[in-house]
């Protein structure tokens, strides 16, 4: 089975170590984003399974693309990766539809476990 994911961190080097902390007991076709501007457009041309968010990008930031994915009726399971941990902010984000908020640093375990939690595991 191949889990189509979207990636979505304004820091290539972040992306990178989403990508590289991925079980590798799955097939995964990943897609990357910039920022929520490029994710909101590779929403629109592809159906994703599971998306991994940061908060805090350009264009749009992170509770932008989830309000963006709110009333839709596809949308990715999402998991929110991000250093911004403060309380409000995980309230909005989970109120918006996430699945699960990470802190970064991102925690290999913790999202295998998320992974799990979703059925992709």
């Amino acid at each position: 089975m191949t889990v189509r994911v979207l990636v979505a961190d304004d820091s290539r080097l972040s992306r990178r170590s989403v990508i590289k902390a991925l079980p590798p007991e799955l097939n995964y076709a990943i897609d990357e984003a910039a920022n929520g501007k490029e994710a909101i457009a590779l929403l629109n041309k592809a159906s994703f399974e599971l998306m991994l968010l940061d908060l805090t990008m350009p264009e749009i930031d992170g509770v932008g693309v989830l309000e963006y994915l709110a009333d839709k009726t596809e949308k990715p399971h999402v998991v929110v990766i991000s250093a911004d941990f403060q309380p409000e902010k995980q309230r909005i984000v989970m109120s918006l539809g996430a699945a699960k908020f990470i802190r970064k640093p991102l925690d290999q375990e913790e999202l295998a476990m998320t992974l799990f939690e979703l059925g992709y595991l």
